[in-house]
């Protein structure tokens, strides 16, 4: 006797024997969710933590290449050895080296910095390292770094009729204040200066008075000290003695002696005391004006959104109580505001998918059914949201899609629970009963549907990588959106079904109709009045739901109900009718074997159109430009006001141009705001990240873009090529422009590295490569840059020693006092109003830029015999004009020099590349040095080869699951066909409507697709073995037994006809939730029902950037629907008529064996 078909799913029956429960279950749920849902904290993407270790090492007034030999070498070596390094890279510059040290993704970042940290300590013990004029030793600072903290998240800017330094003043008061607010990292003033006080010396006057800068430091340290002298006891009282000579006006430093051997000499005689701001390392301007800026920098994991507000509200208060009404603040470059709309539109789309789904539901089940489907949503994505939240998932774009990717697939196993259910009470069966047998009958199917599905997810959780880091969050978002689903389903919708589901709806009759109207109409009117007299936008979008639902029931009773009672007892029972006909076709005499033959040839021909047509092949998606970026970049060594000059005719030329998109009024619907910056916080990330010295040849200039719907439909990155077009035709100097990134940082598309040890000829190589790939004529490349020159001028000073040694002085005398003359020597501390300002001692500026005073100054000093000696420096040193190298750069300790350059709008990357390749064949490296494609090109190939694999891996497990769930092979290989065959659907709508395969998005549609085709062909087959079962259990057959051909056709076309229902129905709602994201449809529903502004549009950053993987699983899913429906049931009848005809064959094999045996 064949096994029990007709069992119960102990789960589902306890839910339903316990509805009060559930109910608590249900509300506990709610709560949650909401709760979770305001407390996430939002962001645009989501924060990246590389496990790279930052080393940073200053230097003062030291070359690359000194910098490079005495401290970046000699850490490099020690950190090659440490356990779970995977690469080194650094870069050296006058003053300052950065080494990046990334680790296996296995190793954690405390663990990782504290191993490094051991390392510098130990390399700092040795004797040859380095010193400060000071005397102490050069101290690297080890960090890890975070991008979302490197970018700032909103700008202050403060202008009005008050000094620089006034303005500072009132920007340090709300940098103390921003400062304080728990998701805020730092406030970081651009534009002005710290002051110091400037001991500005006179060379002819302190060489006359026979004074030397020893003097004159020692003097001012000694002079500048409060000191306790101890306590006295006088008549049983103890008195503190301090001894106070700390200044309290810099006029005071003027009256220092500073020599009186023979006679007293001030310092006011040899110098000048200013008290100034330092020499200028940044500026900053808002469309030109000068400004003075807080860069505001939010901390890992906080809520940008609810930051920004503060900052406003703060600012807003203090304008109000404390800041002169005539002083400006205003806000730019808000990335708020962007996160806050693309985190709304997603939300809407969610919002529209909902009602989509529903609407569709109703049509096959009917209101009150649909209702038990579309309670589903809501509750399984609050789950999902309090889940997240406990994992410390914040609210950002691959969450929100995640939720929209299962906004469709959620509702299937709802879909197969109501719609079994009502399947049996529609067979007279009573509604417990039916509902307990139907959960029975569909809950291990539905459970392995959704199984199979995270099981082609799971692999992407695995994702290794910057990327991989970026795009975890969706499968895991997904997972844990079908798993909140599959619980719903199995215990709240089994036990909703046991408790309301009715087959026939209840008549809606008109004094209904007009009771809930009113009531309904009632309350809006109160909630509306409400709204409007305190305004409340909550209140007034539940007033105008109220409202919209009366207006709806009208529309339901006299439109709605006549189409969905005709779709459903005549246009469904039609489509069945011809399903079931088509079915019977397909599967008669040989057509099954021809359709299963065509189908595949499709697949191959899909795959032949794809090589011949070859679409535009994209590593991310080409995102529309919300900022457009203006890097400059002169020589290393470049002056600031040169960096500053150029900077502002920059400026004028950007400016000029986009003055186009400017009304009458002044208003420019592109631009939200211009700011530029030079010097420090000009840096490129991309080349940059981590670097925090100066950076007085760079500038920056930044466009904020306005949101999509705002842009009277122009192409934003129509105005980065008219921006590139205006900046060109300034010689000497590197001028790009980019747009912010739409996903983790990957480098440039094209990006070429060359390494060896020779650097002279490692440069030469590279302009070589550089003219030979600009005379192959190559479209489409923005401007190939070398990141490094050796443009930079410096002067070698060699000491002749005996000379030196004679005259009683030292190479390190030299040094100093050349280094003193120059940078100067902080001497002592000056304070003022709780502010430490140094006192710098050094020539003035008439003198310390004069070759001719600075090498024939004298070095005065005391001999042994006690006399004053003066030696000129210039008697003992010979100097050489050279240049130096502005960088340098190295990758596993390697010397590394790479070219590298933007994709112009149109062009791809990928192409580009190739092309270069192709050329390169003919250009002649030189044996020392390699060549290698890095940057975007290397990650698109680690990311496309991981892809692949996890397509085979997914596709494993789900054979897993599936041979475990059927313990048949037959099976699970049939279901694994659809999977393969589906492909033909995604090339053949990517070809048919010219989309470009994004190798990102598109593998992970085609990974997303393995995971939902399956569920169909698992629940249609999974029935259709049911009812074979159940035969074989009717008349008494054992589990191995065989039924007869025709049997098995009739009980596959009875399964294809019964399932055909819930497989459309799953399929159109996938699609359906996807649609809104596809097509980029965005409704605002808040702002339609709170204030009646639906800002309807197409478009938008998130259709560019989810639109490819949407598309994806819906060509793929329509193929798939036909498949199933079709195909699968093919390929079933097949495997069937195959194990009977191997049956009969055997069986005569038997009988002839037999016969024979008698014979």
């Amino acid at each position: 006797m064949s096994k029990n078909p007709y069992k119960d799913f102990k789960i589902s029956s306890w839910a339903i024997n316990n509805k009060t429960t559930v109910y608590v279950i249900v509300a506990i749920l709610l709560t949650l969710g909401t709760v979770a849902y305001y407390s996430m904290p939002r962001e645009a993407f989501p924060e990246i933590i590389e496990t790279k270790i930052y080393v940073s090492s200053v230097n003062p007034g030291n070359s690359a290449e000194d910098i490079e030999k005495f401290l970046t070498e000699p850490m490099e070596e020690e950190f090659r050895n440490v356990a779970g390094v995977k690469e080194i890279t650094s870069q050296t510059l006058q003053d300052y080296s950065i080494i990046i040290v990334e680790f296996e993704e296995t190793v954690e970042i405390p663990v990782a910095k504290q191993r490094i940290k051991d390392e510098v300590d130990k390399v700092k013990a040795e004797t040859t390292w380095p010193v400060l004029p000071n005397g102490a030793k050069v101290e690297p600072n080890v960090f890890e770094l975070n991008f979302s903290e490197e970018f700032p998240i909103l700008n202050i800017n403060i202008t009005g009729d008050y000094p620089i330094q006034q303005l500072k003043d009132y920007a340090k008061y709300l940098r103390d204040k921003i400062e304080l607010l728990p998701q805020i990292k730092e406030a970081t003033i651009r534009g002005a200066e710290d002051m110091e006080i400037e001991v500005a010396v006179d060379i002819y006057k302190m060489t006359a008075s026979q004074v030397s800068f020893d003097n004159i430091i020692n003097a001012i340290k000694s002079e500048n000290v409060t000191t306790s002298g101890g306590n006295i006891i006088a008549h049983g009282t103890q008195k503190n003695i301090r001894i106070t000579g700390e200044i309290e006006n810099p006029k005071d430093l003027e009256n220092i002696v500073v020599k009186n051997d023979e006679g007293t000499i001030f310092l006011k005689d040899i110098a000048k005391v200013r008290f100034q701001q330092k020499d200028p390392t940044t500026y900053a301007r808002e469309y030109g004006s000068p400004v003075v800026m807080l860069d505001v920098k939010k901390r890992a994991g906080k809520n940008m959104i609810e930051a920004v507000e503060q900052i406003k509200d703060l600012v807003a208060f203090e304008r109000e109580n404390y800041l002169p009404e005539n002083l400006n603040v205003s806000f730019s470059n808000d990335q708020s505001i962007k996160t806050e709309n693309q985190v709304d539109d997603l939300v809407n789309n969610i919002i529209f998918g909902v009602i989509l789904v529903i609407l569709v539901l109703m049509f096959f089940l009917g209101f009150r059914n649909a209702l038990f489907v579309g309670f589903a949503i809501p509750l399984s994505m609050l789950l999902s949201l309090f889940i997240l939240s406990a994992l410390g998932f914040t609210m950002n774009t691959m969450v929100l899609f995640g939720l929209v990717m299962g906004l469709g697939m959620l509702v299937d196993n709802g879909i197969v629970v109501v719609e079994n259910v009502y399947s049996l009470m529609s067979q007279g069966m009573p509604r417990k009963k039916a509902a307990i047998q139907g959960m029975g009958e569909i809950a291990w199917p539905i459970i392995a549907s959704t199984a199979t599905t995270l099981a082609a997810f799971f692999p992407l959780a695995l994702w290794p990588g910057v990327i991989g880091k970026f795009m975890v969050y969706f499968p895991i978002t997904l997972s844990v959106v079908l798993s909140s689903s599959l619980f719903v389903a199995l215990i709240i919708n089994s036990m909703l079904t046991s408790q309301f589901m009715k087959v026939e709806e209840e008549p809606l009759t008109k004094p209904k109709l007009i009771r809930r109207s009113l009531i309904f109409l009632i309350i809006g009117a109160i909630f509306l009045i409400l709204g409007f007299a305190f305004d409340i936008a909550g209140l007034r979008g539940l007033g105008n739901l109220a409202i919209l639902t009366a207006i709806l029931l009208w529309f339901y009773k006299y439109v709605l109900l006549r189409a969905v009672d005709y779709f459903q007892y005549k246009a469904l029972s039609r489509l069945e009718d011809s399903y079931e006909k088509f079915l019977k076709f397909a599967l008669s005499g040989s057509n099954a074997i021809l359709l299963l033959v065509g189908t595949t040839f499709l697949l191959f021909f899909s795959f032949i159109l794809i090589g011949v047509i070859q679409p535009k092949v994209l590593f991310f998606p080409e995102n529309e430009p919300n900022q457009i970026i203006t890097y400059i970049e002169y020589p290393q060594g470049t002056d600031i006001e040169k960096t500053n000059q150029l900077t502002k005719e920059v400026e004028d030329r950007i400016y000029n141009m986009v003055s186009k998109y400017e009304d009458e009024d002044g208003y420019n619907f592109m631009i939200e705001s211009a700011v530029s910056q030079v010097g420090q916080g000009a840096g490129n990330p991309m080349t940059d990240g981590g670097m925090s010295n100066d950076m007085p040849h760079k500038g920056k200039i930044t466009l904020s873009m306005r949101d999509f719907h705002l842009r009277r439909g122009v192409r934003s990155s129509d105005v980065l090529e008219e921006v590139r077009d205006a900046v060109r035709g300034f010689p000497g100097v590197s001028i790009i422009v980019e747009k912010d990134a739409a996903g983790p940082p990957v480098g440039y598309p094209i990006n070429i590295e060359l390494s060896g040890d020779d650097y002279d000829e490692m440069l030469h190589t590279a302009e070589k490569l550089r003219t030979f790939i600009e005379g192959t004529g190559i479209a489409g490349i923005e401007e190939l840059m070398i990141d490094v020159n050796k443009n930079k001028s410096e002067m070698n000073v060699n000491v002749d020693r005996e000379k030196a040694g004679m005259a009683g002085i030292s190479s390190g005398q030299i040094g100093q006092t050349l280094r003193r003359a120059i940078f100067g020597e902080e001497a002592s501390t000056y304070k003022l109003d709780d502010e430490d300002h140094e006192i710098n001692v050094r020539f003035d500026e008439k003198y310390r830029y004069d070759e001719s005073v600075l090498f024939n100054q004298p070095i005065t000093f005391q001999n042994s015999k006690g006399q004053i000696i003066q030696v000129p420096i210039s008697s003992v040193i010979s100097t050489k004009i050279t240049s130096s190298f502005s960088a340098i750069k190295r990758k596993n300790l390697k010397r590394t020099i790479t070219l590298y350059s933007n994709v112009l709008g149109g062009y791809n990357g990928t192409q580009i590349v190739n092309e270069i390749k192709a050329e390169l064949n003919n250009f002649d490296l030189p044996n020392d040095i390699t060549l290698a494609f890095t940057g975007e090109q290397e990650e698109q190939a680690d990311n496309m080869g991981f892809l692949l694999m996890a397509l085979i891996y997914a596709v494993g497990g789900i054979c897993l699951i599936l041979v475990a769930q059927f313990s048949s092979v037959s099976k699970p290989i049939i279901i694994i066909s659809s999977v393969g065959l589906s492909l033909a659907g995604v090339f053949l709508g990517m070809i048919i409507f010219q989309m470009e395969f994004v190798i990102i998005m598109t593998m992970m549609g085609i990974i997303s697709l393995a995971g939902i085709v399956v569920n169909n062909a698992i629940v249609l087959i999974d029935y259709t073995q049911i009812l074979i079962d159940r035969k074989k259990y009717d008349l008494g057959m054992e589990d191995e037994d065989m039924l007869t051909k025709r049997q098995y056709f009739n009980l596959i076309v009875s399964g294809g006809k019964s399932r055909l229902r819930p497989v459309i129905l799953t399929a159109i709602t996938t699609v359906l939730g996807l649609i809104p994201l596809a097509v980029g449809l965005n409704i605002d529903f808040f702002g339609l029902f709170t204030d009646y502004s639906p800002n309807l549009y197409i478009g938008g950053d998130n259709v560019i950037f989810w639109g490819p993987l949407a598309w994806t699983v819906i060509f793929g899913l329509i193929f798939a629907t036909f498949l199933t429906l079709v195909v699968v049931p093919a390929m079933f009848y097949l495997v069937n008529r195959m194990k009977i005809s191997n049956r009969k064959r055997k069986r005569m094999k038997e009988i002839k064996k037999i016969r024979a045996q008698q014979s």
